[in-house]
């Protein structure tokens, strides 16, 4: 099961960023694709996996999970290909003028790709499937999955990895200035992800209070109406939200617009996806939310894969074809969890 689990999130997570949208014109040569996982899993599955190991051992929430993938992001977009810093990183003029409209005075950096970038990578890349993989085996997936063995060559994959990608970077020419910021924010990202969280000291239980009263019927109404739609309400606010996301203007306006809804959907998540303290074990109920919200993210960029117009030239038909198989095995697995997650709520017979 570990064994399993482990190999599903090297090979989901450069799936969910790379492939599942279909901007680049592989997504037209079904042959390309399956090759480029040969070199995206050490790139962006080795990392999802540290990120998950790390936050788990540590006793990390959601709020540890993406600021942890933030800044394997940031690492990414700003020191490894340096992307941030490149005014023509896709060499399609239409995608590299629009970083002119956000561009930070005196820094070379635009605050839209910065958003965009690093933002598609802590939700697309990393977190929604570590919390897809880990809603397939619930029942370890508090536990860490890699010994310290894996764990180091894993890390020496991605390296190697990020060694061919920066070796490949041309002549972009951040400057110091530029590398030294990016590499000061990552650190500070880093911190506050691995911070342990702070365990509930023992304290004296509170007097016996008197038995409960029955719920009135208004009360019942309330939970059952939190019961049926709820989770609907969720569903639907995190579509609304990460369509959002991916159609705001790459303006000023729509890149504070985006920064502001992210913040909330993080602070949501963290509130939704509440643990258990003492033990740091995430609810039943939190796995639900998160596998909503996780969800809703794959399903937006799987829908919206039909209408991207691949940079380069590409095969319609072939492109159709490989968005439809993407969009179903993303279904299958998020139906595939949805039943693990109710497997696991359900109580074990006692022989």
């Amino acid at each position: 099961m570990v064994l399993a689990a482990t190999a599903g999130l090297l090979v989901l997570a450069p799936i969910c960023g790379e492939h599942l949208i279909g901007y680049d014109s592989s997504i037209g040569r079904p042959l390309d694709l399956l090759a480029s996982l040969l070199f995206f899993i050490p790139l962006y599955g080795t990392v999802a996996v540290l990120i998950r190991e790390a936050v788990r051992r540590r006793g990390g929430g959601p709020l540890a999970l993406v600021a942890l993938a933030a800044a394997f992001g940031l690492a990414q977009a700003g020191l490894i290909d340096q992307s941030l810093f490149d005014p023509h990183v896709t060499g399609d003029p239409a995608y590299d003028d629009d970083r002119t409209h956000t561009l930070i005075p005196g820094t070379g950096l635009a605050a839209h790709p910065l958003v965009n970038y690093v933002a598609g990578h802590v939700i697309w890349t990393f977190t929604a499937p570590i919390v897809v993989i880990e809603s397939l085996a619930p029942r370890i997936a508090d536990r860490p999955w890699v010994h310290r063995r894996g764990l180091l060559t894993l890390g020496a994959l991605y390296l190697a990895a990020a060694a061919l990608i920066h070796a490949d970077t041309g002549d972009v020419g951040a400057s110091p200035a530029q590398l030294a910021a990016t590499a000061a924010a990552i650190l500070l990202l880093a911190a506050a992800a691995l911070i342990r969280p702070k365990r509930r000291t023992p304290h004296t239980p509170p007097p016996a209070l008197p038995p409960p009263t029955p719920p009135s019927e208004a009360e019942l109404v309330r939970a059952r109406w939190r019961r049926t739609w709820g989770p609907r309400l969720l569903a639907a606010a995190a579509l609304t939200t990460f369509t959002t996301h991916q159609l705001l203007p790459p303006t000023w306006a729509g890149t504070l617009a985006d920064l502001a809804i992210l913040t909330t959907v993080v602070a949501l998540l963290h509130r939704a996806t509440h643990q258990h303290h003492r033990h740091h074990r995430t609810s039943s109920q939190g796995r639900r939310r998160a596998l909503t919200v996780a969800g809703a993210a794959l399903t937006v960029n799987a829908a919206l894969s039909f209408v991207v117009d691949p940079i380069g030239t590409v095969s319609y038909p072939a492109k159709y074809a490989a968005n439809a198989t993407l969009t179903m095995t993303v279904l299958l697995l998020l139906t595939a969890a949805h039943h693990q997650l109710t497997r696991a709520d359900r109580p074990t017979p006692h022989p």
